[in-house]
């Protein structure tokens, strides 16, 4: 399964390497063909997960991932009218995990401690579809595609340290996942743009927990939905 989704990813990405080499308007037709964007990202998760299974782990023990504000990239380009193709990634930020449970594991507080933090990269490649004519004002947009999304930097804290019996060494699984967007695009000149959108995508990954060779796994569904606001340069 991974295999193929990975694949998929790839193919995407092919399509749209393709897609942006290729010329599409004239410069008389003054509607500009590529876009770069910057803004913010802020991002709501809807965490849910497994109970954490292994050695002494008591029952209902799980995590809750908290939600985030990070720098927003993004290239867009058109393939034809009405038609685009969004690269878009943030810079990684550092993503807080609480404990979820129980008060405490054993004499430990556990419910609402952060127990650990991770990094991720996570681009995304959207398919878009823009109504209304390209010279207009405003023009709403949709679009669906593909997140890939990579963990580093994975650290338990001391509170998770201490829950888990000592020192723990933690793995995160890589994730690739549907995505979705909705957005408005407002048109200050034909160069200059401001950006508004609403996204969803599934981020899944299998945690797996080594504290002195006892090994504990869960798996956690992220369910990030992202708001982003932006300007761009068209060109």
């Amino acid at each position: 399964m991974k295999t193929n989704n990975q694949k998929a990813l790839f193919a995407s990405l092919i399509i749209a390497i393709t897609c942006f080499a290729v010329p599409v308007f004239a410069d008389d037709d003054a509607v500009y063909n590529n876009s770069l964007r910057a803004g913010l990202y802020s991002i709501f998760y809807h965490t849910s997960s497994d109970d954490l299974s292994g050695p002494f782990v008591p029952a209902g023990v799980g995590f809750k991932a908290l939600n985030l504000e990070t720098l927003y990239l993004g290239y867009v380009r058109t393939v034809i009218p009405h038609f685009e193709i969004e690269l878009a990634a943030g810079y990684p930020p550092l993503s807080k995990v609480q404990g979820q449970g129980p008060a405490t594991v054993g004499s430990v507080p556990y419910n609402g401690q952060v127990v650990s933090s991770a990094r991720w990269i996570s681009p995304t490649v959207l398919f878009e579809y823009s109504f209304l004519e390209p010279t207009a004002k405003l023009r709403p947009y949709i679009g669906v595609g593909v997140n890939y999304t990579t963990f580093y930097d994975r650290v338990n804290t001391a509170q998770g340290n201490a829950a888990s019996g000592g020192p723990t060494k933690l793995s995160l699984t890589s994730s690739v996942g549907p995505a979705a967007t909705v957005g408005l695009q407002y048109s200050v000149t034909s160069h200059w743009h401001l950006y508004a959108s609403y996204s969803v995508s599934r981020v899944d990954t299998t945690i797996d927990a080594d504290t002195a060779g006892f090994e504990r796994t869960t798996r956690i569904h992220f369910g990030p939905q992202a708001l982003v606001v932006s300007g761009g340069y068209s060109f």
